[in-house]
């Protein structure tokens, strides 16, 4: 097995065995593009989702670290490798797993839209081998908490990665819902997220920052917490990781009940047969809106009390 972040955790021996019941023993492969909160609590749903369901497996779980050579790494060993299915957690990570596996399923989650990204024919009829959950935000519904909070705001800045689809899925959605709210979007983009600090400083002054679910600013999100308090700008992001870690507030998806849902997906491919071509791709309907009182007062911002209460989650 490639030793690129490797995370063994084996809680029985797959060894390829299926059936119909509990009682299975299946052994899956789990490539993450990079450890942040959003995706290593999509992974951890989906593991979860096999042990409410008293199913044993032998798990792999490799991190790429954020870079594209390691996930096509990973693919390519799991692709030899006696596994009965695999999870690819990220758009990058699934792109890697699609073109090197063929001959058995493939599930992705946190992918925005995978059509765009080339993993299935289309959303409703995948086509291969390749299916999965998307974690397509309400960027519009996000985008209008900047003037939700901060209501004179006019300007909203945004970092994202050039080499990432789903990330410029987003900030189109983003440029098409900033008509309608009066805010005008500057945009940067990366490489990597050792570009995330000068990337923000390009933008100059701006009233708020918006963080899409883009893998190299997320990972990286305290350098925009950090430019957010230094200019007394708001910072919304796209889940609710991102406001444990110093976002102000965002309306956005568990990606714990994304991955979940995912690992129903797998298990119906695994015990009841389910062909991966036949089954749509899913969206996740759980949205939560999660606030941060104490980081909007460090960006200079107030979040109302009608939201505070209004919240599913407030981080003290």
């Amino acid at each position: 097995m490639v030793a690129v972040g490797s995370i063994l955790a084996v809680s029985a021996c797959g060894g390829g065995e299926s059936g119909g019941g509990e009682g299975d023993s299946f052994s899956i492969g789990v490539s993450q593009l990079v450890q942040h909160p959003a995706l290593d609590a999509a992974t951890e749903g989906f593991k979860k989702s096999f042990e409410d369901a008293g199913v044993d497996v032998e798990w792999d779980v490799q991190n790429a670290q954020g870079e594209q050579a390691n996930a096509t790494s990973i693919a390519q060993q799991f692709a030899s490798d006696d596994l009965d299915l695999v999870l690819a957690v990220a758009t990058p990570a699934a792109q890697a797993a699609a073109q090197a596996i063929s001959d058995k399923p493939v599930l992705f989650t946190a992918v925005t839209d995978a059509e765009e990204a080339g993993l299935v024919d289309s959303n409703d009829k995948p086509g291969g081998n390749v299916t999965g959950t998307s974690d397509l935000n309400p960027v519009e519904e996000q985008l209008k908490l900047v003037k939700d909070v901060k209501p004179d705001a006019k300007t909203v800045g945004i970092v994202y990665s050039s080499g990432e689809v789903n990330s410029q899925v987003q900030v189109d959605l983003a440029k098409k819902a900033a008509k309608g709210l009066d805010v005008k979007i500057k945009e940067a983009t990366i490489a990597n997220s050792g570009e995330l600090a000068q990337a923000v400083d390009s933008l100059g002054k701006v009233d708020a920052y918006y963080v899409p679910t883009d893998n190299n600013v997320v990972s990286a999100v305290s350098t925009m917490v950090q430019a957010a308090e230094k200019n007394k700008a708001l910072l919304v992001g796209s889940e609710a990781g991102q406001v444990e870690s110093g976002a102000a507030i965002t309306r956005g998806i568990d990606y714990t009940k994304l991955g979940e849902q995912t690992g129903e997906m797998a298990l119906k491919i695994l015990q009841d047969g389910k062909k991966p071509a036949e089954m749509p791709v899913e969206t996740s309907s759980n949205l939560e809106l999660v606030v941060n009182p104490k980081a909007a007062k460090a960006q200079g911002v107030e979040i109302p009390k009608k939201l505070v209460d209004e919240a599913d989650k407030v981080i003290e």
